[in-house]
This record gives C-alpha cells, structure tokens and sequence, in this order.
C-alpha cells in the first residue's frame, strides 16, 4: 500500500512531467545494461552453475613432505570429466611450525582465492588444503604448495586428461598392401577421435569423406582405428591420434613404414652370391685335390719302376742308390709343382 501511495503521489495533478522522467530514466538503464540490474540477472546464472556441478563427486588427493625431504615430490592426478577436487598437502617437521610460510601456485603463479584454502596446525604437522571445481581445459595444469621455513619444500599434483597409447615401434608394411593404425586410451572414454598426418611440422586431419583411402573405425569408445589402403612409400610417416575429453585433449602418434619388394629381395640376394661363391671355391679346391693326388700317384709309380730295373740290372747296392737319385729328382719335381698352384692359388694349403 505504501508504494501505491508513492505512486498516487507522483501522479497527482501538477507532476505529470516528474513521472515521465523518472519512467523515461528507468527504461534507458535497462536498456544500457545498468550495473545493478546487471547482477541481479546474473544471480540466476550463478545459481545454475552451482546447481549444474552441485552432485559433482569429490576428488581427494594428498602429498606428504617432512623436515628431510630435498627433491620435490609429484603427483599425477588424472581427470577427464569435470569434478570437486581437493588437494592436500602435509608437512611434518621437528622444529616450530609457527615460522613455516604456506602459499600456493599454479603453474608458476601464486593462487589467490583465498576462500578455497584451509590450513590447519596439529602437533607438529601442518597441513594445507586447496578446494575447487574444475570444469573447462583452462584449470588443468601443476598446482604447487611450498612450505618456507629453513629451507623451502614443494610438492606438486600434476593434473591432466588421460594418456592415448599407440604401437611403440614402427609399423613396416609394404607397398600395395593395406594396414590398420590403431589407438588406445586405458583409463578414460573419449568424446570423440580425430586422425592427422604430418606434413613436416604441421598436422594435416584427415577427412574419410573427401579420400577413400581411408577408413576409420571407432566401434569402442575408448579406441578408434584408422584403415590406410593401397599403400605407396610416400604414405609413409607420422599419423596422429587425438582424444577430446571434457576437461583437454591428448595425443599420440604412430610411425608407419612402407617398403617396396626390392628392400627385403636385397638381403637375399646378396646370399645367394655368397652360397654361390663359396661353391666355387670348394669346387676348385676339389680340382686342385685331385690334381695333386694324381701327380703323386705317378711319381710313387714312377719311382718303383725305376727302383726294380735298377735292381735287377745293377745288383743290390747300385740299384739303391740309383733310386735314391730318382726319389731326389722326383721330390723336386713335386715340390716345383707346389710351388705353380701356390703361386696361381695363393690362399690354398697345399
């Protein structure tokens, strides 16, 4: 009744033009967007977000640091759906706590949210608590706590979207055949799977409507393959994967090989050549062999004959020594003989 009253009032005879200004002002704040009629329609918006990650559930994860620790300490902490985080960090220390200086960083800058944090003091530990919503790409990232005192301690929650996993090694394959690229993720469930190929420094996407050569298939969630048919050496190289999450993207890329049909005919050729040139050498071994064989039989029979016809002609006594002198000149025959096949084949031991 009483805003009735104030209304009657100004429209009472004699300040008709007062109403129209007040009415005339009213309508050009809201339509310049007035400050406070701002936050009023903002307060709706925020009642939503709170509304929106209210049933989020409650991440906790915690690092432990004491008076000898000297390395800093990491921590993985992997996410890909928005959630309620809460880190803590605890520090144990024999001397006063009460001169240790906490503060908190991400990624090199100091957090300032002083609301989000809780530091507490029980016995000789203090521990420090940092508490937040994280919902978009922009908060991922190294969160650090540092505890001052004698010497300064750090411990860092590394937070990140899961990891995609490809084939380690080179896939080899050959030209004119077709291979499948594949890649995993083990501990999330994408939104969805892109493809590229590496032109030098930049990523190409790979688009299955526009070329038929390939084919991805993304039957599971957590896995897509990529089909690359009627294979040439130029489609050899770097093929990427990448996995969208709420919170951030990952990637990983797998090296893919194309050989032509000379590349594996080459080794097996060239010991075909080296069968083929050992056989050589053992079959003019064996020429040699029988060669010398048969010179010695000749001289052994030609020595016998000579040694009887001496004996017979001459007696006992002359006919040795005349075969003597036949041995003598047939062992150097032989040894001339030796000397022509080592001189023509020098690494045969004859």
């Amino acid at each position: 009744m009483r805003s009735l009253t104030g209304l009657r009032a100004l429209v009472a005879p004699g300040c008709p033009l007062l109403l129209l200004c007040l009415l005339a002002a009213t309508s050009r704040n809201r339509a310049e967007g007035d400050p406070a009629d701002s936050s009023f329609t903002s307060l709706p918006v925020r009642d939503e977000m709170m509304a929106k990650y209210s049933n989020l559930s409650l991440e906790s994860h915690n690092i432990s640091l004491t008076g000898e620790s000297s390395a800093p300490v990491v921590k993985n902490i992997t996410l890909e759906r928005p959630s309620d985080l809460e880190l803590m960090c605890q520090f144990t220390a024999s001397g006063d706590l009460n001169s240790v200086n906490v503060t908190w960083k991400k990624d090199n800058k100091f957090l300032e949210n002083i609301d989000a944090f809780n530091t507490t003091k029980m016995g000789n530990t203090l521990s420090s608590k940092y508490r937040f919503i994280i919902f978009d790409s922009k908060q991922m990232g190294n969160y650090s706590c540092f505890f001052d005192g004698e010497k300064e301690l750090r411990g860092t929650f590394n937070v990140k979207v899961p990891n995609v996993h490809g084939k380690n090694k080179p896939l080899i394959t050959y030209v004119g055949d077709s291979t499948v690229l594949k890649c995993e993720c083990k501990d999330g469930l994408p939104l969805n799977w892109t493809w590229y190929t590496s032109n030098g420094s930049v990523q190409v996407p790979i688009d299955v409507h526009k070329n038929d050569k390939y084919v991805i298939n993304s039957s599971y969630a957590n896995e897509t393959r990529l089909r690359v048919k009627h294979l040439l050496e130029e489609d050899g190289g770097s093929y990427w994967c990448r996995a969208v999450f709420p919170l951030g993207e990952s990637e990983e890329h797998v090296e893919l090989v194309v050989l032509s049909f000379m590349v594996p005919l080459k080794p097996f050729l060239a010991i075909i050549a080296e069968v083929v040139l050992l056989v050589a050498i053992i079959l003019l071994c064996e020429v040699y062999t029988q060669k010398k064989k048969s010179d010695t039989g000749e001289i052994s029979y030609v020595f016998l004959l000579h040694y009887r016809l001496v004996t017979r002609k001459f007696g006992e006594g002359l006919g040795r020594k005349m075969a003597h002198r036949v041995k003598s000149i047939c062992c150097t025959s032989v040894r001339n003989s030796r000397a022509l096949v080592r001189s023509q084949v020098p690494s045969m031991n004859i």
